[in-house]
C-alpha cells in the first residue's frame, strides 16, 4: 500500500556532544538529490579542514531507496552506520547528516564511538525542523454564492488547505486535497451542496506538499 506521507527535514539543524574531550558536531540538511548531499559534504570538509573525521550518512527517496554512509577513517561500522541507523530509526527521508569529530586525545573504543556518533546525530535532528511531505491532489471547485458557505464548512471540518478563492459571477476555489480523504471529501461535498458544488476533475493535478501550522509552504507537481 502506497504511503500518503513521509517525514523529512524542512530546515537545517546542528547539534554537538562532547565525549572524553572529543567534540562531535552534527550538521543536518534536507536534500533532494545525491549531488546536494555531496556538495554539503565537500563544503563541510573545507570548513572543518582541521578536524580528524567528517563522517556522514544520507537517505533519499520516498522508500529510502538510496542509502549511503562513510566512516571517514574511523573504525569500520562505528560512525557512518550509526548515523544512518538513527535516520532509519526515526524514519526520516531525503536527509543528510555529517558529524565532524575533533579528537580529544582519548580513545573511545568501538562502543563509545557508536554512542557518540548516534548521540550527535540525535542532537542535530532535535535542532532541525522536521515535518511531513504529504501526497494529495490540487483541485478546483466552482459554486454559486449560496453553496460557498457549505463548501467552506466541509473544508474546515476536514481540514482541507485552501490555496486561492476567486469571486466573479461564480466562486472558484483552488485547494489541496490529501489523498487519504479524497473520496470522503467528494462524498461530503456532494451531500452538502446537493450536487451543485462543481468539481472540475479534468483540472486535478497530483502533487506533494509541505504544510506548517495550517499553511502550505511548498507544493510540487508529481507524475
Amino acid at each position: 500500500m502506497e504511503q500518503n506521507a513521509y517525514k523529512i527535514v524542512y530546515k537545517n539543524g546542528q547539534g554537538e556532544v562532547i565525549e572524553k574531550k572529543s567534540r562531535f558536531i552534527a550538521h543536518v540538511f534536507p536534500i533532494a538529490t545525491e549531488e546536494d548531499a555531496l556538495q554539503h559534504i565537500e563544503e563541510l570538509k573545507k570548513q572543518y579542514w582541521d578536524a580528524r573525521h567528517n563522517c556522514y550518512a544520507y537517505v533519499l527517496g520516498e522508500k529510502q531507496q538510496l542509502q549511503r554512509f562513510s566512516d571517514d577513517g574511523e573504525p569500520s561500522g562505528t560512525a557512518g552506520k550509526p548515523i544512518l541507523e538513527v535516520l532509519l530509526g526515526e524514519d526520516i527521508h531525503n536527509t543528510l547528516v555529517v558529524v565532524t569529530r575533533y579528537f580529544g586525545g582519548t580513545l573511545l573504543g568501538t562502543g563509545g564511538l557508536v554512542r557518540a556518533y548516534s548521540a550527535a546525530t540525535k542532537s542535530g535532528l532535535e535542532n532541525a525542523v522536521i515535518t511531513e511531505r504529504r501526497k494529495g491532489r490540487k483541485i478546483q471547485l466552482k459554486t454559486d454564492y449560496n453553496g460557498l458557505g457549505k463548501i467552506q464548512y466541509v473544508m474546515g471540518e476536514m481540514d482541507i488547505p485552501v490555496l486561492d478563492i476567486t469571486y466573479t459571477d461564480v466562486v472558484a476555489i483552488i485547494a489541496v486535497l490529501p489523498n487519504e480523504v479524497y473520496h470522503a471529501f467528494k462524498k461530503k461535498l456532494t451531500e452538502a451542496t446537493a450536487g451543485k458544488g462543481l468539481w472540475e476533475e479534468e483540472e486535478e493535478e497530483p502533487v506533494e506538499y509541505i504544510r506548517m501550522e495550517k499553511e502550505i509552504v511548498e507544493i510540487v507537481k508529481t507524475e
